[in-house]
């Protein structure tokens, strides 16, 4: 009924590589039996993922990969590594599925569920960019709210005197912590960003009381962001979390909590406002770390926009000479 994948000399031992692949598993057994027959043989992070989906069988319809890793407390690339045990190419796939046998492969439906619920299929351009407009000036106008600045101007104070930043976010947050940790290096901070929780680990264990260490996870449930902003802080370095649940286990794991507004996966799965008020946090700590390093971040961006300068176009587009056409040429 089973057989062996082919695996390299690279990942012959990974846990994922023990769990067999389904043979012919798309022509007899539903999804839920291919998830039951395989789970005992899964190693723990993708049974926690089989575990959500056990309690909540349409939760990949309604959940981005991202999500769903985030509510098992895992990370996306291991969703991935579920699917393909299961018998799926990906997630994308695996969504089709669980889509179809659940009644949900409909065109309408699967708008509602994947796109957006507050936008109709038929509505006209104009329209759907004022929703967007109107979600996305809300999910930061209650992130206004929701800060403390109190605890925003002591970050911002630590970091710019730290002699180390470490940022963790995995996935999506991975490309906000990207962001930071490139604004901030740009002003002459010492700041590394870390998706890979190998190499979040290693750096995180090195860090001290000069150092301070970010964490950044929408719903604070990231296993990997968790871990490495633990270890961080039991080296000693000042802990923070970027996250929109006070009272989520990455926010528990830090010193300091800023806490951002929540999308509504009801309406919009894929929620990019969730970014933007993540994007309004860093923003606001660069500005304030830039005030109290005024001296060193002005050189240190004179001396950037200098070595860049010379890849960058002038102002005004010179349309670029025509060839003179020859009698020979005409002929």
């Amino acid at each position: 009924m089973f057989f062996t994948r082919t695996t390299s000399i690279h990942d012959a031992f990974s846990p994922e590589a023990m769990v067999p692949l389904m043979q012919d598993v798309g022509n007899e057994l539903s999804i839920t039996q291919r998830i039951s027959l395989r789970r005992p043989a899964m190693p723990k992070a993708m049974a926690k993922i089989a575990a959500v989906i056990t309690a909540h069988p349409t939760a990949p319809v309604e959940l981005t990969i991202t999500e769903l890793a985030d509510q098992a407390g895992t990370s996306a690339a291991t969703v991935t590594r579920f699917c393909r045990a299961i018998g799926f190419d990906g997630y994308t796939q695996f969504r089709v599925g669980v889509a179809a046998e659940s009644g949900r492969g409909d065109a309408g439906t699967t708008w509602r569920t994947d796109i957006a619920d507050d936008i109709g299929q038929d509505d006209p351009a104009d329209r759907v960019l004022l929703t967007l407009l109107g979600l996305h000036t809300r999910s930061m106008e209650i992130t206004t709210r929701l800060l403390d600045l109190d605890n925003v101007q002591l970050v911002a104070r630590a970091i710019s005197e730290a002699r180390h930043v470490d940022i963790y976010g995995v996935g999506g947050s991975g490309v906000i912590a990207d962001e930071f940790r490139g604004r901030l290096y740009r002003i002459g901070v010492n700041a590394h960003s870390w998706s890979d929780v190998h190499d979040g680990l290693t750096s995180a264990v090195l860090q001290d009381g000069s150092s301070v260490a970010v964490g950044i996870s929408n719903t604070g449930r990231t296993e990997e962001t968790i871990e490495m902003l633990s270890h961080a802080r039991a080296a000693g370095a000042l802990t923070v979390a970027i996250t929109t649940d006070a009272d989520s286990w990455l926010a528990s794991s830090a010193d300091v909590a800023l806490i951002t507004a929540s999308g509504n996966p009801a309406q919009r799965p894929d929620d990019l406002s969730i970014k933007h008020a993540q994007l309004l946090v860093i923003d606001l700590l660069y500005v304030l770390v830039a005030q109290r390093t005024l001296g060193q971040a002005a050189t240190r961006l004179a001396a950037s926009a200098m070595a860049v300068s010379a890849h960058r176009r002038s102002s005004s587009p010179v349309e670029a000479p025509r060839p003179q056409r020859t009698k020979e040429s005409t002929r």
